[in-house]
């Protein structure tokens, strides 16, 4: 582990000095990409260099006990050399998350899609709680979203709602709502106060770039239409709305939320790329998934990750067995507590495979 550290640490001090050349300060393909590679390695470095100073100070603090000291002296000592031993053990633990495998794709913006599945319109109520709680969440980080296209239903829920949201680092806490989300309560029509179970499915795709996803424009047939709003009534009598249907996949994006077909065909062209790079790494995961079943998956879709009880204000993941008694607050996007269990749990598992 020190060999590797003290290799990234030669290549951050000399990504510094690049980023100081003349030369690479007028190429913006260079200046981007080793800007890049600096901010990745930066937080490995400051706690390897922060881990050095503490292991120099504990090599003194034991140097210390050598000499003629006296009680104070020799107590005091004891006491730095214990605390910097904390220190240090617990450094060497951050260092060991922080050089684990990275998912390439954790820095990303991503393109979230949530459906009502089963339970007709209390099913679209619940794709609304979970659009709102994920926009609660994304404001907290600091994210902006924009919504990409939606369908809504009359009693105010969601057919479906595809959007987008910007922020550092959105794929790497966002990539574990994949799959099915459970609701269990008693719905606002429901008279004999029966508790109903309904389900709403997420999809979170991290947005592809157009180098990464090679899409050639003989393979996508366009059709444009007018948009239509709520029980399928036309909204604008313009063309706006833009359908596109990648040939070689099936694949196909309708989007209508804005009245330029300009924009629409913008974001449909982001919602496809995202698609088809999702489709291509869902097929390499099921690969991947053949010799070996991740406990906190991102592939499976139909799996039925989380279940959100509201007579008991509970909210339980089953993929780790989490159970919080705080569906209230989570519903308000205070997701902090699950994804970061989830995180950690990722890391585990990614340690105990490079001890296999």
């Amino acid at each position: 582990m020190l060999d590797r550290l003290e290799s990234l640490e030669a290549r951050y001090d000399k990504l510094n000095e690049l980023l100081s050349d003349p030369e690479v300060i007028n190429d913006s393909k260079k200046l981007r990409e080793y800007s890049k590679e600096q901010s990745d390695l930066q937080e490995v470095i400051t706690a390897y260099r922060e881990y050095k100073d503490v292991t120099s100070q504990l090599d003194d603090a034991k140097a210390m006990l050598e000499e003629d000291l006296d009680d104070e002296m020799r107590e005091m000592a004891k006491m730095e050399i214990t605390e910097l031993s904390e220190q240090k053990e617990e450094l060497e633990a951050k260092l060991k998350v922080l050089l684990l495998p990275k998912d390439p794709n954790d820095d990303k913006n991503v393109i979230m899609e949530v459906r009502g599945a089963a339970g007709g319109d209390e099913a679209a109520l619940f794709a609304g709680d979970l659009f709102r709680m994920y926009s609660r969440y994304a404001e907290s980080e600091g994210w902006k979203i924009d919504i990409m296209d939606s369908s809504t239903t009359g009693v105010g829920g969601y057919k479906e709602i595809v959007f987008m949201i910007n922020g550092n680092g959105a794929y790497s806490k966002l990539k574990f709502e994949n799959g099915a989300h459970r609701v269990q309560r008693v719905p606002e029509t429901e008279s004999g106060g029966r508790i109903h179970t309904s389900t709403a499915t997420v999809v979170v795709m991290p947005e592809a770039e157009e180098v990464e996803v090679d899409i050639h424009e003989k393979d996508i047939r366009v059709d444009t239409f007018a948009s239509s709003g709520p029980g399928g009534q036309s909204v604008n009598t313009t063309m706006s709305a833009v359908r596109l249907t990648h040939m070689p996949t099936g694949i196909v994006v309708s989007i209508q939320d804005e009245k330029s077909q300009i924009k629409n065909k913008e974001k449909a062209m982001k919602v496809l790329r995202a698609r088809i790079y999702d489709k291509f790494q869902q097929e390499a995961q099921a690969e991947y998934d053949q010799t070996r079943k991740s406990a906190v998956g991102t592939g499976d879709r139909s799996e039925r990750i989380r279940t959100y009880n509201f007579p008991q204000n509970r909210v339980t993941d089953h993929r780790i067995g989490l159970t919080i008694q705080k569906l209230d607050q989570i519903l308000e996007g205070k997701l902090a507590e699950v994804i970061d269990a989830l995180i950690i749990e990722e890391q585990a598992q990614k340690m105990e495979q490079i001890g296999e």
